[in-house]
């Protein structure tokens, strides 16, 4: 059977699907809407997009040759989740993140609270690679200081929410900062080298905007929360500056080019030494072992890597910080990118994609012109998704092929994907890391969204790079 190219309404019906069951699944579902409901709703999708190829003469081993292609691009980003798990739980149970912590939190001072507080953030995420769990930890307590301070619950909202997105996006652990680079076809180094050109721009307007707004408020120095956090962790971990020994050497080994793959793993091992050496107790209580020390050791290097472990500090705060899950706790964030890719093969082997995006982009003529058209399609797709991955995985495939028939090298698209497809998340009530980020700080999304001036400031950095030319990337020539 001859195959037909689609209509651009046809190639766009399985992505409306899509779009309603998302809809449906945040109504019904609220932030728990990707632990299960998204990722049956991609598998539903998918299955409207194979429908759609049947229909235009594609067979079906064709679309399954599309799914397998699409999950085989993704499997090192998949190992790196697995890695990152693991890093994280031995980075915790070795006291390197508390450590971290600790040094971040004693730079707070009230006369500069808003600016301290998304340093702090940036700093826990950079450490931590999440931005969700920094909001729903430190974020909490630093929501507390500013309300005790009398400052605008919105505004320091703004500023945490600002400095951990910033950290998430520029740290190695983190999951969409991994995912961008592999739905773009780059590695992680150049992808964090090339988006550093308009994030740290962005931040530091960013400070600057939190800076002149301090010297507008007045303040009353409480540092009650901070001080019983700083207690905790100290009373809990031995902290020593020793341990950035071991961050140290990784960020090391990444300067030096060597791959995330590796570099993490030495990281995750450096972790369980840290551990041994420095945290005698942490690692008897996370192996329920006190006998044989080799035999705690052991045990709390597996738990710590493999599923959640928790260290009880006594401080409810500190303790929901501390608690990892392991690569157990990359399962879900898998299981979702695993039916995305399912969905975007479906799509690309169909020949959906490159029909949706012929349609839009005969409009984009310039450079700029691509490059708003892509920001513009992930913060679409925050809107209509409703999820920060989904705005990165579609616009991904979609526009994957289009930057090198432009001369474009790809960290160009990677780092779209992340100036305006991982920030803008958090600024719609209905998506999943506004209705989190909302719920844990207590804070509605429309009183915040204003003043998380980092997250507005990426997408309109990046295009303005693309329209003003400004270090963009390119290959000797366009692709034919």
């Amino acid at each position: 059977m001859k195959q037909k190219t689609p209509s651009f309404f046809l190639a766009f019906v399985p992505i409306l699907f899509l779009i309603i069951f998302l809809s449906i699944n945040v109504l019904y579902y609220g932030e728990d809407a990707t632990y299960g409901p998204n990722q049956i709703a991609l598998l539903l999708s998918g299955m409207a997009a194979v429908l759609v190829g049947l229909k235009l003469g594609f067979k079906w081993k064709e679309l399954q040759k599309g799914i397998v292609d699409s999950i085989n691009s993704a499997l090192p980003a998949i190992i790196i989740l697995l890695l990152i798990g693991a890093l994280a739980g031995t980075w915790m149970m070795s006291g390197i993140v508390p450590t971290m912590i600790y040094y971040g939190l004693e730079i707070l001072n009230p006369t500069i609270f808003l600016v301290a507080a998304c340093v702090v953030s940036a700093i826990i995420a950079l450490a931590t690679g999440s931005s969700w769990t920094t909001v729903a930890t430190v974020g909490v307590a630093l929501i507390g200081i500013g309300t005790a301070l009398g400052m605008s619950q919105g505004m320091v909202a703004g500023a945490i929410i600002s400095g951990a997105y910033f950290g998430d996006k520029m740290s190695p652990l983190s999951d969409t900062t991994n995912l961008a680079p592999a739905m773009a076809g780059t590695d992680l180094v150049t992808h964090i080298k090339y988006m550093s050109l308009t994030t740290i721009p962005s931040i530091l307007i960013t400070l600057v905007i939190f800076l002149i707004l301090g010297f507008f408020i007045e303040t009353k120095p409480s540092e009650e929360g901070v001080g019983n956090m700083l207690n905790a962790i100290d009373s809990t971990y031995n902290i020593s500056p020793l341990l950035f020994v071991v961050p140290g050497i990784v960020i090391l080994l990444i300067v030096k080019k060597m791959p995330a793959i590796p570099a993490l793993f030495i990281g995750t091992l450096l972790g369980v030494v840290a551990a041994i050496i420095f945290q005698p107790e942490i690692v008897k209580e996370i192996s329920g072992e006190t006998g044989s020390y080799f035999k705690a050791s052991y045990k709390a290097a597996i738990n710590s890597m493999s599923y959640e472990t928790a260290v009880q500090s006594g401080f409810d705060n500190v303790d929901k910080l501390v608690k990892t899950k392991g690569m157990n706790g990359m399962l879900n964030t898998i299981w979702l990118i695993v039916c995305a890719m399912c969905f975007g093969g479906v799509m690309e082997a169909a020949g959906l994609l490159q029909k949706i995006t012929k349609s839009i982009v005969v409009f984009a003529k310039s450079t700029g012109s691509l490059i708003a058209t892509t920001a513009g399609t992930c913060i679409f797709f925050n809107a209509t998704a409703s999820d920060q991955y989904l705005a990165i995985v579609v616009p991904g495939k979609m526009f994957e092929d289009i930057y090198p028939e432009r001369g474009l090298k790809p960290e160009n698209l990677s780092r779209t994907l992340e100036d305006a497809g991982t920030v803008t998340s958090v600024l719609f009530p209905w998506n999943t890391c506004g209705a989190a980020q909302s719920s844990v700080l207590s804070v509605a999304t429309g009183e915040y969204w204003i003043y998380c001036f980092f997250n507005l400031i990426s997408p309109v950095m990046t295009v303005l790079y693309g329209y003003l030319n400004i270090r963009i990337a390119r290959t000797e020539k366009k692709v034919n």
